[in-house]
């Protein structure tokens, strides 16, 4: 049968996908161009958006399992509420949804609030579903990686509770690992909530201690004050995302996103192999500011 992939063109989802051809599953992603999506031939893809009934109907014809992964939009809770009706109209109710850590917990936050409405949607209306849900993705740093690179300065506000970061990787292969599952389980399965957690607790301070010994300078943490951070997402993305991204570092600083006891050793039990670490992705980014000052 075939396996639905919903969010495929992002950092996760490109991922997922990859997981899902290494363990020879049939897929099928929905995306609004694809003749920029660039999948391997073996993937089939339908055209379409979480707004076009016709052609989101079209996308569920012959699948057995879902993956959702809805964007940050303005209208992301439209667009799960309609997917999810879609899939279960579809006869489709085996779902892996990737949410958010504690999306019950912070009701203010426009994006972790709709996570928490697409969960309580799979539990009330009887799906077979994995919720995934992950921390802060380490892959973000990519956004900031310039301020510490260039001015010695960690900016993401995100406190001195603790943030178990997680790397995108070890998100789609424990996805693709539950796709499998749920998609060949000859019965129902039951709803399970698994955290996606990195292997260290970070807080603002040890992350910028990581990057003082990766580069072998100073760099200091930014603190936890949002508003400054909150201007520079402004810069670049739409206001109203910048502020929802404020509204996320101050959860952050109030409360962190510590692992419960056992998330970790799970983690990496499922996956077989150690979990990513921050330093990793710290060594590759400063790799391409080194890489690119030298030309190569």
């Amino acid at each position: 049968m075939t396996i639905l992939v919903i969010g495929a063109t992002g950092r996760v989802g490109r991922h997922v996908v990859d997981q899902l051809i290494q363990r020879d599953a049939k897929v099928r992603v929905l995306t609004r161009d694809p003749a920029t999506a660039n999948f391997p031939a073996d993937v089939e893809v339908a055209k379409g958006d979480l707004l076009d009934i016709d052609a989101l109907r079209l996308a569920f014809d012959g699948v057995s399992t879902l993956f959702l992964l809805n964007a940050v939009t303005g209208d992301e809770f439209t667009q799960a509420i309609i997917t999810l009706n879609i899939a279960r109209e579809a006869g489709v109710e085996r779902v892996v949804y990737l949410s958010v850590f504690n999306a019950d917990q912070s009701v203010n936050v426009p994006h972790f609030a709709v996570k928490a409405g697409g969960e309580r949607m799979l539990t009330d209306m009887g799906f077979s579903a994995t919720i995934l849900r992950p921390t802060y993705f380490i892959d973000n740093e990519a956004m900031i990686k310039d301020v510490v690179l260039d001015h010695g300065v960690y900016p993401m506000p995100i406190g001195e509770k603790g943030v178990a970061m997680v790397d995108a990787r070890d998100i789609a292969e424990i996805a693709a690992i539950e796709l499998i599952r749920r998609d060949q389980a000859p019965g129902k399965l039951p709803i399970e909530t698994i955290n996606l957690v990195g292997p260290d607790t970070l807080t603002g301070t040890s992350v910028a201690a990581i990057w003082s010994d990766v580069l072998g300078r100073p760099v200091v943490y930014g603190g936890d004050d949002p508003s400054g951070f909150e201007q520079t997402m402004a810069s670049f993305m739409p206001k109203w995302t910048a502020y929802e991204m404020r509204l996320m570092a101050e959860r952050y600083v109030s409360d962190g996103m510590i692992p419960q006891v056992g998330d970790v050793e799970r983690l990496a039990l499922m996956l077989g192999r150690p979990l990513h670490s921050y330093r990793e992705t710290a060594l590759a980014l400063a790799a391409q500011q080194t890489g690119a000052s030298d030309g190569t």
